[in-house]
């Protein structure tokens, strides 16, 4: 490593080969080498001792809301990319929606990546999105650069992005298999969502009776449907019912070309906590109850579930009104994300190295970065968090980056602090202190 800038040293780095005691080097912000703990130091190269606390590869969430621009009043890139390095994020793809104007054609994309520059404390991405109307727009963003598409089967909250239907959505799957892009779902079928009860109130029980696991259920059994007519690669949101797993593991069995994600909030936070009137814990689909989620662990466990990410989606704080039905549906997780899962995880018996490859090296697969991100590795960029995992913390929404600091895990004591973050060899975040945006915008070509 004679042409190291910076070595990172640890008794816990978490590698692709395991976690051992080991010396990472640095230079123009790559990593050059993984060493032994106990090479030699080249002459002018800084050397970072990090004793005991863990170094692992910065996560990368590919499930973010950033609103901005036209709802930056809810979050924004200069904040949520702060929040994001907090919790030891360095690289997020960007949602669609809920900007205005949502990312659905170039010209959009390139309003997007404008507002963005500057801003970003960590990498961003952007998905596009696909709509009824916008299917001539798909191969041009895909040209343009953005990581796949989303779509909805179900209304999605917002009068600008509109869902698809089956038909549109076999337009949709159709163009985007022809250059082999990704189409990423939020699988809800509206027409079990209209059927279901809809009272509205307080009561979280009337709210989760509101979105039934089978308006998931079918909706992903006809996502596998399409997805084998066109040979498409489609990605499932959000993943809250345990009972689409049997249909997912089939269709995985079967060669179909699809991913899962869940989330933080389904994995940590069960329906029988949830207190009446509590809207910070409403998204959509639900966070469900304590055996659905023993199921939703067992999957991932398995490899039926590829990743976890947060589907960070915050509103100012008067939209979390006390009624489920008129509330907006988001939950936001970006700093906690780490953390929430590493609690859980280890209380199942899972370890650190299992959650470094549910959230950073199968996020950055699933976006085609794995030659870059997702892993501490040579010829990767330099990106890491120092987490001390025996260390608690209660959270204290005060302390949040979040614009609007309305948090589901207000008050619960975790697991997990992370020291600092660091991208491409630059420590951007320690102790609660930042330095100025140090991000890149990426493109799929990258």
């Amino acid at each position: 490593m004679s042409d190291a800038e910076l070595v990172l040293r640890s008794t816990r780095v978490i590698t692709p080969e395991g976690t051992r005691a080991a010396s990472v080097a640095v230079a123009g912000g790559t990593i050059t080498a993984v060493l032994p703990y106990d090479a030699a130091v080249p002459a002018g190269a800084r050397l970072e001792d990090l004793g005991d606390d863990v170094l692992l590869p910065g996560l990368v969430d590919t499930h973010v809301h950033v609103n901005d621009p036209g709802r930056t009043e809810w979050e924004g890139f200069w904040t949520a990319t702060r929040a994001a390095a907090a919790g030891g994020i360095t690289t997020l793809i960007d949602m669609p929606l809920n900007s205005v104007p949502p990312t659905t054609t170039v010209a959009h994309l390139r309003t997007k990546q404008d507002v963005a520059a500057g801003k970003a404390h960590i990498d961003v991405g952007f998905w596009g999105g696909a709509l009824p109307d916008n299917v001539k727009d798909l191969r041009p963003l895909h040209d343009a650069g953005v990581f796949g598409f989303k779509a909805f089967l179900s209304p999605s909250g917002v009068d600008e992005f509109p869902h698809l239907d089956q038909e549109q959505l076999a337009r949709s799957l159709a163009e985007i298999a022809g250059f082999d892009g990704l189409l990423i779902v939020h699988a809800e079928d509206p027409r079990h969502l209209a059927a279901a009860p809809q009272q509205g109130g307080p009561r979280y029980a009337d709210f989760l009776a509101s979105r039934p696991r089978h308006a998931e259920d079918t909706a992903i059994a006809h996502l596998i449907d399409q997805a084998k007519r066109f040979n498409a690669r489609v990605h499932v949101l959000h993943l809250s019912s345990s009972d689409a797993l049997p249909l997912i593991a089939a269709a995985k069995a079967e060669g179909v070309r699809i991913t899962v994600e869940t989330c933080p909030h389904y994995l940590t936070l069960t329906a029988e906590e949830v207190p009446d009137g509590a809207s910070e814990f409403k998204c959509c689909p639900p966070i469900r109850e304590a055996a659905n989620q023993d199921l939703l662990w067992q999957a991932l466990a398995d490899g039926t579930i590829d990743c976890v990410v947060t589907d960070h989606s915050p509103s100012t704080a008067d939209l979390k009104t006390g009624d489920f039905a008129t509330a907006w549906g988001g939950i936001s997780g970006l700093q906690l994300s780490l953390a929430a899962v590493w609690t859980e995880a280890r209380r199942r018996g899972h370890g650190l190295e299992d959650v470094v490859r549910w959230m950073s090296e199968r996020t950055a697969r699933l976006v085609g970065l794995q030659g870059r991100k997702g892993a501490i590795a040579a010829g990767h960029d330099a990106d890491f968090a120092v987490l001390a995992p025996e260390e608690t913390f209660t959270v204290d929404p005060a302390a949040l980056q979040h614009r609007n600091r309305v948090t589901a895990y207000a008050g619960r004591t975790l697991h997990g602090v992370v020291r600092s973050t660091w991208l491409r060899g630059e420590r951007i975040v320690a102790d609660g202190e930042f330095t100025g945006p140090k991000g890149r915008l990426l493109g799929r070509t990258d």
